[in-house]
């Protein structure tokens, strides 16, 4: 956090219609109120680089993920997105796997890296365990997953994956009441322990029901707080939205190497 600045930079210049620098990941979260814990997308203590919060105003659970009708929510998520470019942010991120829906869109709205939805990474996923594995997609409700979430992000339908819902298929009574507009408690809250071992049993039961899986993708922002400890019952590899976000900071502002030989 204290360190140095970078020797290497000796000039600085304006970039195209940004406002602010030194900037990381633009992120557009939903427009609902619930907490989450370190690790979660709408935590921003956890996060090891400058990040930027946007809501996308008027976007909530419901209507990103429930209603059917999901072209109401593409215009905030533009507007969103846009206010972020426009900051400085090196690239734009979102809240919710369920943001998929809109990958091609938001990408082709703006000139920064998009990256809307942990499940970008199924298709790498698939191709790291080969065809005979099975890639396991866990996301929170099965049911509000369509094809067009899948297509949206460039996974084959019918293709070596998975999908199973951590809430519909499982039992993950602590995460409703965070997420589930019917369930939360007032205020919306949680308790880590009660969460992580609902998770963990739901992940693990997920993994043991597919002897051929080879690797598991989360598709939940509110997961990764619990990925590591799922992990160590699966002992395969595990892509979450926390593993893309690394990957989108590293390819936006590429670290340097110190050593020697």
């Amino acid at each position: 956090m204290f360190a140095n600045r970078d020797m290497s930079i000796k000039r600085i210049k304006a970039r195209k219609e940004h406002r602010c620098y030194g900037m990381g990941l633009g992120i557009i979260i939903l427009d609902d109120v619930y907490p989450g814990f370190p690790g979660d997308v709408r935590n921003a203590s956890a996060y090891p680089f400058p990040i930027q919060f946007e809501v996308a105003e008027g976007v909530d659970i419901k209507a990103l993920v429930v209603d059917q009708d999901k072209s109401p929510c593409l215009a905030p998520i533009q507007q969103a997105a846009r206010k972020l470019e426009r900051m400085g942010c090196r690239a734009i991120a979102a809240e919710c796997g369920y943001f998929a829906y809109f990958q091609k869109e938001i990408a082709a709205h703006v000139d920064v890296p998009v990256f809307m939805s942990s499940l970008l990474q199924v298709p790498w996923a698939q191709q790291i365990v080969g065809p005979d594995k099975v890639v396991g997609i866990l996301v929170a409700e099965r049911e509000y997953i369509y094809d067009d979430h899948l297509l949206a992000v460039d996974i084959e339908i019918g293709s070596n994956y998975v999908i199973a819902g951590a809430e519909d298929d499982y039992d993950c009574p602590e995460f409703e009441h965070l997420w589930s507009q019917n369930n939360r408690t007032s205020p919306p809250g949680a308790v880590y322990e009660k969460a992580e071992r609902d998770f963990v049993a739901a992940g693990t039961a997920f993994f043991e029901a597919h002897p051929d899986m080879g690797a598991m993708v989360l598709e939940c922002t509110g997961f990764p707080p619990f990925a590591r400890a799922l992990q160590h019952e699966i002992g395969i590899p595990l892509f979450s939205w926390g593993t893309l976000m690394d990957f989108a900071f590293g390819v936006t502002v590429h670290r340097d190497y110190y050593g020697h030989v």
